[in-house]
């Protein structure tokens, strides 16, 4: 009787929670296992919340050095999930194996506001300091969850909805939780799996991160999967033994962990050796052939391909020897000589690509302009693979996304013992480790005051010292910087060093959006023949859709729709069905008829300006007056959609939409 006591005291005191929330309420069995956990193991109090603690910033520091290769891997996808999501009232958060939260993506506002309740970079939300919540549950429970608004432990979080999944390193241990934060009540099905497939992204990523040095084997028992999110993957060293599997690899042979396959050769799994399988991926053009299970009938189709690192070094070899006789007789297209394509018929691109080339080689800074998303790393990667410092690093740094703390601690370096947290050994700065070759400073508009003026000094001197010492080291690299705003405004108005920006913008390459792109159709096809082998076809509903939109977010955007399409579709043609619903339904909206009596009122919100668009209607006196300011706007701009949308307090969308009604085209 005695040991039943707990049980129906725990029961109770969950009860207890349930009448506080609203009428109908019901917690779904992982929540009341959490509440339980909170109550009896932490002895927490859903109306005593206290903030989660928050690391200094040295120990934030520490904690994403020790996670550094989580961190790397997850970065890019977080932001594409962010943007795929297109949510502003939500943040995509990354959180290390105890629950501290090493990254966060969102909206500077959202940032704001949630940075109060303790959700911010550095704040520890496992089920002890926080209560029931996605990523502290995650942990706990081992698996995806949902926790939506009331069925947070905390009152004072009951307005968030959460969707978390945990991140397995190689071995299947948990390294962290991703995990979106939104105040949607509702949790959208496409979220969760958007969700999920970033997961299993920055899964892969990690895979390939731990084995450089080894072959890759992509495997799937249906052809067209092979390339995409569903393959398995294995890492496999040069005498054919199994180093790595993904979770798919393991579920698809039937095994459970990986302790179960790593260590084995090759030829225990599929019926054939490595070197065959690369053999016959070679002649195939690395389009998937078919094995079998090694004695069972079990059929799989496979690619494989060499080391990652030793692929880079032949593409670097073989793309120098392109390039010599290029430059000297300057007749051949630089962009055919680059290992990174980045035109596929614009002339504007080709011309500015081809400027670049002719200029990079003779030690002259190059600043590329473009909106956000155009492809500017891309593109500066392009011109690195086109010069004779190709054999050399290519360092990118996101000047945007440094905490301004740490910033001149990554560019600069540091001696070993600078800072609590620090690196025994001290760390060689992204200068240093950008000697012989590129150093691209992508958003460079965002760096700090104070950082600039070292930075100039760096450029002017070509010598770097460390935080911490006084050493001084000389450093050679070739600088390309790049930047969604104008930085001649900046310095107008004293927010840019105008000596930097001198020393920066040796040659100014300007980047077209993608909606003002003349090979959008064939970057489309590219960009989906990078997400399978053979790239689906479009139908021609998609194809209209995909070539009419706007795409704001440009290339960028572009790329994370055709990944999620191209994910969800099973067969070999792209319909409107695997594209997401407010693409097809904005463009329903946009391509809609306007009727007679549509009203010309000025408009504030998305919702309202899809209503009032028109195409041929004459322009009444206000509308015209409209047209006249934003055109002016546009001017004083050069025309830079983002700046003047951010002028405004509106939405690039928003903007396009006004810009449509009053007959402004780009």
């Amino acid at each position: 009787m005695s040991s039943c006591q707990p049980l129906a005291g725990q029961a109770s005191r969950v009860e207890a929670i349930m009448r506080t929330r609203p009428g109908g309420f019901a917690p779904s069995a992982p929540v009341v296992r959490s509440w339980t956990r909170c109550i009896e193991d932490y002895g927490l109090d859903p109306d005593v919340c206290l903030p989660p603690p928050v690391m200094t910033s040295a120990e934030l520091a520490l904690r994403r050095e020790q996670n550094a290769g989580l961190v790397d891997c997850a970065k890019l996808e977080m932001a594409t999930l962010y943007q795929q999501l297109g949510d502003g009232e939500l943040a995509v958060v990354l959180t290390d194996s105890d629950g501290v939260i090493l990254h966060l993506a969102s909206s500077p506002e959202f940032a704001g506001e949630v940075e109060d309740w303790g959700l911010c970079a550095g704040a520890v939300w496992n089920e002890r300091e926080a209560g029931t919540n996605g990523m502290g549950t995650c942990l706990a429970e081992g698996e995806a969850i949902a926790v939506r608004q009331h069925e947070h432990f905390y009152h004072r979080y009951t307005s968030l909805t959460c969707a978390a999944v945990p991140v397995f390193d190689e071995g299947g241990s948990i390294a962290g939780v991703l995990d979106v934060t939104s105040r949607s009540p509702l949790l959208q099905q496409h979220s969760l799996v958007l969700v999920g497939m970033s997961r299993q992204m920055i899964e892969n990523r990690l895979l390939d991160a731990r084995h450089t040095h080894a072959f890759r084997i992509q495997f799937h028992s249906r052809p067209e999967f092979v390339g995409t999110l569903h393959a398995g993957k294995l890492t496999v060293d040069d005498d054919g033994t199994i180093l790595g599997a993904n979770r798919s690899a393991l579920a698809q042979l039937g095994f459970v962990t990986l302790d179960e396959i790593a260590g084995k050769p090759v030829t225990e799994i599929f019926n054939a050796s490595l070197e065959e399988i690369v053999a016959r991926s070679t002649r195939s053009s690395f389009y998937p052939v078919a094995i079998y299970r090694t004695h069972a009938s079990s059929r799989f189709f496979v690619v494989a391909q060499e080391p990652r690192d030793r692929a880079d070094a032949s593409n670097h070899d073989a793309s120098s020897l392109a390039r010599r006789p290029a430059r000297a007789t300057r007749s051949t297209n630089p962009l055919r000589s680059s290992t990174t394509r980045v035109e596929f018929g614009d002339a504007q691109i080709a011309s500015q690509f081809d400027l670049g080339a002719r200029v990079i080689d003779r030690g002259i800074a190059v600043l590329v302009h473009g909106e956000t998303g155009s492809g500017k790393e891309v593109f500066a990667n392009a011109l690195h693979a086109a010069s004779e410092r190709s054999n050399g690093p290519f360092v990118a740094v996101n000047c945007a996304s440094l905490p301004e703390h740490l910033i001149e601690s990554e560019l600069f370096g540091y001696r070993a013992g600078a800072f609590t947290g620090a690196q025994r050994e001290g760390r060689r700065g992204k200068i240093l480790q950008a000697d012989g070759g590129t150093l691209f400073l992508d958003e460079i508009g965002d760096m700090p005051l104070a950082l600039q003026a070292r930075l100039l000094r760096v450029l002017e001197e070509r010598e770097v010292t460390p935080l911490g010492s006084e050493a001084v080291v000389k450093v050679d690299f070739q600088l390309v910087s790049a930047s969604h705003r104008d930085l001649n405004e900046l310095v107008e108005s004293g927010q840019f060093r105008e000596d930097l920006y001198y020393r920066l913008n040796g040659v100014m390459l300007e980047l077209p959006p993608l909606r003002a792109r003349k090979d959008k159709l064939a970057l489309i096809r590219h960009l989906l023949e990078k997400e399978r082998t053979p790239a689906p076809r479009l139908s021609a509903d998609v194809r209209q859709i995909l070539l009419d939109s706007d795409w704001p977010g440009n290339i960028r955007q572009l790329r994370n729709v055709l990944r999620t399409a191209t994910a969800l579709c099973d067969g070999d043609e792209l319909t409107t069905a695997h594209l997401p619903a407010w693409l097809v339904q904005r463009e329903k909206n946009l391509n809609r008829p306007q009727t007679a009596g549509a009203s010309t009122a000025l408009a504030d919100t998305d919702e309202s300006a899809d209503a009032e668009e028109t195409s041929n209607a004459p322009l009444n006196a206000i509308l015209q007056a409209e047209r006249e300011a934003l055109l002016a706007l546009l001017d004083k701009h050069r025309w830079n959609v983002s700046q003047v949308a951010l002028a405004l307090g509106i939405t690039r969308n928003t903007l396009y939409r006004k810009m449509r009604r009053v007959h402004i085209k780009t």
